[in-house]
């Protein structure tokens, strides 16, 4: 990683790129009333990161969960995706990774189709979308296109970075306190993104061993 025009930099997406609480919320609500069946959204929404399934088994009959799955996508779009914001700095995340040589890639659990519809809505271009990965499975994606960092904000993220040997860069805007995933074994821990092009600034202009 010493030239820059190598650099490849992944990023989650749920609570690391977007704020995908008040979609995933009102997606939850609405399934709850098309299948009637109880789904606690405010509960459902304090553990995002893991794939929809693991979720779900909490509210369905496992033998249900794919099906209610499929459902949840197909509803998911039209509910979703304008409820979603960014988080503070994602596109100047994105934008400094691109000013620096580099290229930006998402990488994330989420249902890559609905993963793209969010960017696309909030006009964030990486220049890959990696989706229905999650923790060590990333490091698939994550070796795939050579990314020498990944941005996360869950558990599942830093052992995503430790399976592809990339350095671990995580932010407190997920589940997890800055204190939390320092003791998780984060490498680098940022309050949220709008910290990271002084950040990615600094790691580039350090020498290398």
């Amino acid at each position: 990683m010493t030239h820059m025009a190598s650099m490849t930099v992944g990023f989650d997406l749920d609570m690391t790129l977007i704020d995908s609480r008040p979609g995933i919320h009102a997606t939850y609500t609405a399934l709850a009333e098309r299948t009637g069946t109880h789904i606690d959204a405010d509960l459902a929404i304090t553990r995002l990161g893991p794939p929809l399934a693991q979720e779900l088994v909490n509210w369905f009959p496992a033998e249900e969960v794919p099906a209610v799955a499929d459902l949840y996508r197909e509803m998911y779009p039209a509910i979703a995706i304008t409820a979603t914001p960014a988080l503070p700095g994602a596109r100047e995340a994105i934008a400094a990774v691109r000013e620096a040589g580099g290229r930006a890639i998402v990488v994330t659990a989420k249902y890559e189709p609905n993963a793209k519809l969010h960017l696309e809505h909030l006009g964030i271009q990486p220049d890959a979308v990696i989706g229905n990965l999650w923790a060590e499975q990333k490091a698939e994606a994550l070796r795939e296109h050579d990314a020498g960092v990944y941005v996360g904000d869950h558990e599942g993220d830093v052992r995503a970075a430790r399976a592809a040997d990339a350095l671990s860069v995580t932010v407190a805007t997920g589940p997890y306190s800055a204190d939390q995933l320092g003791a998780l074994g984060a490498d680098v821990v940022l309050t949220d993104l709008t910290a990271f092009p002084a950040w990615l600034t600094g790691y580039l202009e350090a020498p290398r061993a």
